[in-house]
C-alpha cells in the first residue's frame, strides 16, 4: 500500500536514505515504537513516588492486571514470565495504536513485524520447554505410546508450524485492512471526517488484538510448562 504522507519516510529521504525509507517502513517505524516506550519508560522509573501521579497509576493497574490475569492462567509459577508478557502486549498495542497518527505507520501491518513477534513467541515457548523438562521435552512431540510416534509427531510439528501463522497471519491482516480502509477514507472524504468513526473502531481493534497476541502467547507459553501426557 502507498502512502501519501509518513513523516519519518520524509525525515529519511532528507539523509539520503530513499531507498531503505520507502522499502522497509515498518522498520523505521518499529524503531520509532521502541524509542517511544524506552523513553516513557525511563520517564516512568524516573517519577515513582510514594504518592503516585495518574501516569503512575495508569501503568501501575496496566502491569498488574497484565499480571494478574497472566497468573491466573500460568499459575503462580508463571509469575516470573511477567517481563516478556507484558513486553509483548505493550510493544504490539503501540504499534497497532500509532497507525492511528496522520503520518504514522503500523509495523504491525507488515507481514514482516508481526512474523518476528510471532518467531519470538514460538521459540521462547520451547526454551520454556526446555527450562521446565530438559531433554524430556521432546515427550510433548511424540504421544503417550512409542508405536503413535510417526502419527503424532508429524501433527505437532505441523501444529506449531500453525502457531507461528496464525499469530503472524491474524495481526497483520486486521492491521492491514484497517490501513486500508483509513486511507481510502481519507482520500474520498477526508476533511468531512468521514474516518473518525473508523478510527475510534480502530483503537478497539488495536487493543483487541494486542489482548489476543498476547492471550495466545501466555496460553502456549503455559502448554510449554505442563508436563507431557
Amino acid at each position: 500500500m502507498e502512502h501519501p504522507y509518513l513523516f519519518f519516510v520524509k525525515l529519511f529521504e532528507l539523509i539520503g536514505l530513499d531507498h531503505f525509507a520507502h522499502t522497509y517502513p515498518h522498520v523505521i517505524y518499529s524503531w520509532v515504537v521502541m524509542a517511544i516506550l524506552i523513553g516513557l519508560g525511563f520517564l516512568g522509573v524516573k517519577a515513582v513516588t510514594l504518592i503516585p501521579s495518574k501516569g503512575q497509576n495508569f501503568f501501575e493497574i496496566l502491569i498488574s492486571g497484565l499480571e494478574e490475569f497472566a497468573v491466573s492462567i500460568t499459575g503462580e509459577e508463571g509469575r516470573w514470565l511477567l517481563p516478556i508478557i507484558a513486553t509483548i502486549f505493550i510493544y504490539v498495542a503501540t504499534c497497532n495504536l500509532i497507525g492511528l497518527i496522520p503520518g504514522f505507520f503500523p509495523p504491525t501491518a507488515s507481514i514482516n513485524t508481526t512474523l518476528a513477534c510471532a518467531l519470538t513467541v514460538v521459540v521462547f515457548t520451547h526454551v520454556i520447554g526446555i527450562k521446565y523438562h530438559g531433554a524430556s521435552y521432546i515427550k510433548h512431540f511424540l504421544g503417550p505410546v512409542w508405536w503413535m510416534i510417526p502419527i503424532i509427531l508429524p501433527i505437532e510439528l505441523i501444529g506449531h508450524l500453525a502457531r507461528v501463522l496464525s499469530l503472524s497471519f491474524r495481526l497483520f491482516g486486521n492491521m492491514m485492512g484497517h490501513e486500508l480502509v483509513l486511507a481510502i477514507l481519507f482520500g474520498l472524504a477526508g476533511l468531512f471526517f468521514a474516518p473518525l468513526p473508523i478510527m475510534a473502531l480502530g483503537i478497539f481493534v488495536a487493543l483487541v488484538q494486542a489482548f489476543v497476541f498476547f492471550l495466545l502467547s501466555v496460553m502456549y507459553f503455559t502448554s510449554a510448562m505442563e508436563h507431557a501426557h
